[in-house]
C-alpha cells in the first residue's frame, strides 16, 4: 500500500473512531427527546417516572467516580455528564408540569427529611439540593476509601447494578397507570447505552 493510501485508511479510522464516539456520548439521551417534547406538548408527565431520573443520576455518578480509582474510556466519561445534565433537565421539566397542574396540593421539600415524601417534592431546586448532597457525600467516601480495590469494584459495580434496574420504576409507574407509555424509552436506552456501559468492569 503506498503512502496516500495509508494516509486514507488512515483517516477512514480517525472518522469512524470519532462517529462511534459520538453515538455513545450522545445516543443515551436521544430516546429522551421524543418523551420531553411530548411532555412539554401535552403539560402531563404521568406517563414518566422521575425515579428513572434518579436511577440515572445516582449510576452515572457512581461511574463517574469509578473512573477516578480505574480508567476507562473518555466518551463514557462525557456520556455520563450528559446523561446527568439531561436527567436534571428532565426533573424540572417533570417539576414545572407538576407543579402547575397541582396547585392545591401542600408544597414538599427536600429539607423537610420526610422519607415519605422522598424524590416527591415540589420544586427543581430540592432535587438539585439532594444530587449535589449525594454528589458530595459520595465523593467525599470515594477519596476516603479510592485506595481500597475492593471498594472501587464495587463501586463499578453498583454503577452498572444500578443503572440494570433502570426499567423497574418506570414499569412500577405503567402498572400503576395501567400504560406502557414511557417503557418504550426505558428499552431503547438499554439496548443504546448498557452494552457499552458493560465495558467499564
Amino acid at each position: 500500500m503506498d503512502f496516500e493510501g495509508i494516509k486514507r485508511h488512515k483517516s477512514s479510522i480517525t472518522t469512524v473512531s470519532w462517529v462511534a464516539s459520538v453515538a455513545i456520548i450522545f445516543g443515551g439521551v436521544v430516546p429522551y427527546i421524543p418523551q420531553y417534547r411530548d411532555i412539554r406538548r401535552t403539560q402531563n408527565a404521568e406517563g414518566f417516572s422521575t425515579y428513572v431520573c434518579l436511577v440515572l443520576l445516582v449510576a452515572n455518578i457512581l461511574r463517574i467516580l469509578f473512573r477516578l480509582g480505574r480508567y476507562f474510556e473518555t466518551p463514557l466519561l462525557w456520556q455520563s455528564i450528559i446523561m446527568i445534565i439531561t436527567m436534571l433537565i428532565m426533573l424540572n421539566l417533570c417539576t414545572s408540569v407538576r407543579m402547575a397542574t397541582e396547585l392545591n396540593t401542600k408544597r414538599r421539600s427536600f429539607t423537610d427529611f420526610d422519607w415519605n415524601y422522598f424524590w416527591s417534592w415540589s420544586r427543581f431546586v430540592d432535587y438539585l439540593q439532594c444530587v449535589l448532597a449525594f454528589m458530595v457525600l459520595a465523593a467525599y467516601v470515594t477519596y476516603l476509601l479510592l485506595d481500597s480495590v475492593l471498594f472501587v469494584e464495587s463501586l463499578g459495580f453498583l454503577a452498572v447494578f444500578t443503572e440494570a434496574m433502570l426499567g423497574t420504576p418506570q414499569l412500577y409507574c405503567n402498572y400503576r397507570n395501567k400504560s406502557t407509555e414511557g417503557m418504550r424509552f426505558v428499552c431503547e436506552y438499554k439496548v443504546i447505552v448498557l452494552p457499552q456501559t458493560h465495558t467499564i468492569c
